[in-house]
């Protein structure tokens, strides 16, 4: 760092500082007398995380950044400080390392008061150090109400990403990893006594003829409102997921084999009575209700498998017995 050039104590970015808002200009005049100019060329570091404090800045013209170390020793940047901006003044009130590192962007020029100014001017003149300390406290609250919105925009993002990575985007219903992963958990963490819990396999009869007649908007529409149908027929607790294409699984926890398979028929039903709107054709305006059926295998744990990959198969292997014996049907593991 060197001396810059002569900065007014009138520079507009000084005048405009929120450390002076409240001040008149005899108490502007006071504390400015103390301040001592600065120049940082660009790159330069003004000051570094953990050092000790004992100045405060303003920014008078140029951009610094401010940066923080990370857990594996990386700095990741915070934000950047603009012209009229304070900074540094929480190292000489709390007596605390400075806590982050400050570079320049470009050349910049500061106004310094050190820290033993600081108090004196507290001590000395306590109604400007009364409203010396306002404007520290009143920015500081600003900055914590950024960072508080900034960490529920976090929040929020992490959350959204959390659910598009175990969401089927068409359906809304959990996806195939989330399912396994949810099923293998269970046995995972039981202990010898395992609770019971159903898997429901489901595909949709024929859906290929849908797609091949009506077209693959057709076919969606036929996937989402069987999703609906699913989704209104359990309770709360259970599961559900697309798996890929037309086909669907179901969790059921502390399910026994008659709760299981009413829970299906109720399902099975469901999508053989409803009908779907679509275009009769793929690119036709015409719009026509249509029909669809679906087949079910269930299997029950601890009944059928011990472990995650056993209750798959054995519920895959249900469901193809389904489709063996004329689909539109429901069946039970033997």
């Amino acid at each position: 760092m060197s001396e810059a050039a002569a900065i007014p104590i009138n520079d507009p970015a000084l005048l405009k500082s929120p450390l002076f808002a409240a001040m008149s200009e005899l108490e502007y005049n006071a504390v400015t007398a103390f301040l001592e100019r600065t120049h940082i060329k660009k790159d330069e570091l003004l000051f570094s995380e953990g050092d000790a404090g004992g100045d405060m800045f303003i920014l008078i013209s140029g951009k610094l950044s401010a940066f923080m170390s990370q857990s594996d020793g990386t700095r990741r940047w915070m934000f950047n400080i603009n012209p009229g901006d304070f900074l540094g003044e929480m190292s000489i009130i709390a007596n605390e390392p400075r806590s982050a590192t400050i570079t320049a962007r470009e050349d910049s020029d500061l106004m310094t008061l050190q820290g033993i100014d600081f108090y004196r001017i507290v001590f000395e003149h306590p109604m400007i150090g009364v409203k010396l300390l306002k404007a520290i406290g009143s920015v500081q609250d600003m900055w914590l109400d950024q960072n508080s919105r900034h960490l529920n925009d976090l929040m929020r993002w992490g959350e959204n990403a959390r659910r598009r990575a175990i969401t089927d985007e068409l359906t809304g219903l959990y996806n195939r990893r989330f399912l396994e992963e949810t099923i293998k958990d269970r046995f995972d963490h039981s202990s010898v006594g395992l609770r019971k819990m159903a898997l429901l396999m489901m595909d949709l009869d024929r859906v290929h003829e849908i797609n091949n007649r009506f077209g693959t908007v057709a076919g969606d529409k036929v996937i989402i409102a069987t999703a609906e149908i699913i989704r209104s027929n359990l309770r709360s607790g259970d599961i559900a997921a697309r798996l890929s294409g037309d086909e669907f699984a179901m969790l059921l926890p502390d399910t026994d084999k008659r709760d299981a398979q009413a829970i299906a028929e109720d399902i099975r039903a469901a999508v053989s009575e409803n009908r779907v709107k679509v275009p009769n054709g793929k690119d036709s305006r015409e719009m026509v209700n249509i029909r669809i059926k679906t087949s079910i295998g269930i299997a029950i744990a601890p009944t059928h498998a011990k472990n995650r990959e056993g209750l798959v198969v054995v519920a895959d292997d249900a469901l193809r017995k389904a489709k063996e014996m004329g689909r539109d049907r429901v069946e039970i593991a033997d």
